[in-house]
């Protein structure tokens, strides 16, 4: 197939590594369009690849590559084979497997339940979402994570857990708080929150598959007045183009998030600056840390900040799979989204969230404010719906409170007084799942 002549100069631009002639016409286009291009693919490595050196958080503080490894291979422990890996939702990328271990993978001669084959997983760089950091003498000498861990799955074509990376994706299968309590050494988290390492590995068991409490090392409350823990579902990292707000309370961009989540939460070596945590009654540990004013003598976060943004806008939303809904009660389902229901009042299409600003208060949506507090504007913001059906697993909003998109439904029935018959909320809900 002939390609544009276009879209052949930006591929050779590319692959010589060398912009465009600046006497040949268009050149500033063609410039542009390669620049774009290349910023992307080094967002991808970023988002796939980059530790920003948080290893020496989890790894060298924390001594989590010693639980990895295991007693038998010079760490702690029982170690963690491949099958409890992929139990806890890590994922592994096939197409990082050389074929010998693809063919030992299919014939069952790999050992699912030895730490070693894990080991050797992370020597091929094949565990989405973590990097394992060896000696000379090819020991595990520390780990550390990327964006991946959180917002990227496989599409299972090798194996349950095991095929080709799906970047953007939600992992709600992902198990944090097993993860992160695996670690031997918790005693630097339960001083920074005041309290004994027993309760934090309680805190870390609370939060299950696809959550994770971004705000703990923040404000301290792990549990909601409820008893429930405060920890919030993973959101995909997808269909960000044209959104305005990008978590659940309306923190910040896409840059202002990833910069608050490699420095605070992954804890790698950068700078951030956001004097909103400067708040000592909102945020007592931040403030009294200094979250709000963070640099770094190496910052391995800003320079990546650029090209991780345009990559992660860059991923679109996903489209449902052939015969996952009704087509026909979908149609249906249109017309009482941008009528009757009132959805597209604020889920405006085609980006299904506010152009603008996209918050709501707790009591304009119905429920209560306690992870809206824990943010600066103390509101919620309007998700946008692109991609749904990838993210159903854990229920809905911020913290799962609505099982199925039915209860959401019923929900807004019931709070603004719609009026939706039973098979209205059905056509609405297949509607959702058309997404």
């Amino acid at each position: 197939m002939k390609l544009p002549r276009h879209i052949a100069m930006i591929s050779i631009g590319l692959l010589s590594g060398i912009g465009m002639d600046a006497s040949a016409g268009d050149s500033h286009d063609f410039a542009t369009e390669i620049h774009a291009f290349r910023q992307i693919s080094e967002g991808r490595q970023t988002f796939r690849y980059a530790t920003f050196g948080d290893e020496e958080f989890w790894g060298d503080v924390l001594g989590l590559h010693l639980a990895i490894a295991g007693a038998a291979n010079g760490g702690v422990g029982p170690g963690v084979s491949p099958r409890t890996a992929l139990a806890v939702g890590l994922k592994v990328d096939s197409e990082a497997l050389p074929k010998r271990v693809q063919r030992a993978l299919r014939a069952g001669a790999l050992n699912l339940d030895d730490p070693a084959v894990t080991l050797d997983l992370l020597r091929l760089n094949a565990v989405v979402g973590v990097t394992g950091f060896f000696d000379d003498a090819n020991r595990l000498r520390s780990v550390g994570i990327q964006c991946a861990l959180c917002h990227s799955v496989v599409d299972d074509s090798f194996a349950p857990g095991i095929g080709q990376r799906r970047d953007g994706w939600a992992n709600r299968d992902l198990n944090v708080g097993a993860i992160i309590g695996l670690a031997p050494r918790l005693e630097p988290v339960a001083q920074l929150l005041g309290v004994d390492v027993a309760t934090v590995r309680a805190v870390l068991a609370s939060w299950g598959p696809g959550k994770f409490d971004a705000e703990l090392f923040l404000d301290g409350k792990a549990f909601r007045p409820d008893g429930r823990s405060a920890a919030t579902l993973i959101p995909p990292a997808f269909g960000l183009a044209g959104v305005n707000l990008h978590t659940w309370t309306g923190w910040g961009s896409v840059t202002h998030w990833n910069a608050f989540v490699a420095n605070l939460e992954m804890h790698g070596k950068g700078t951030f600056y956001d004097p909103r945590l400067d708040d000592a009654t909102k945020f007592p540990i931040a403030a009294r840390e200094g979250f709000g004013h963070i640099t770094a003598t190496e910052d391995q976060i800003t320079p990546a900040l650029g090209a991780l943004h345009l990559y992660q806008l860059a991923l679109a939303a996903p489209r449902p799979p052939r015969g996952s809904y009704n087509a026909n009660a979908a149609a249906r389902g249109k017309t009482l989204f941008n009528g009757k229901a009132e959805c597209s009042t604020c889920h405006v299409p085609p980006i299904f969230t506010e152009p603008g600003y996209n918050m709501h208060t707790p009591e304009e949506i119905g429920i209560d404010s306690f992870q809206a507090d824990r943010a600066p504007d103390g509101r919620y913001r309007t998700a946008p719906l692109k991609g749904l059906w990838t993210h159903t697993r854990g229920g809905f909003y911020h913290d799962g409170r609505f099982a199925t998109l039915g209860d959401v439904i019923a929900h807004y029935d019931g709070t603004f007084g719609l009026g939706l018959s039973a098979g209205e909320k059905r056509d609405l809900a297949e509607y959702l799942k058309s997404l």
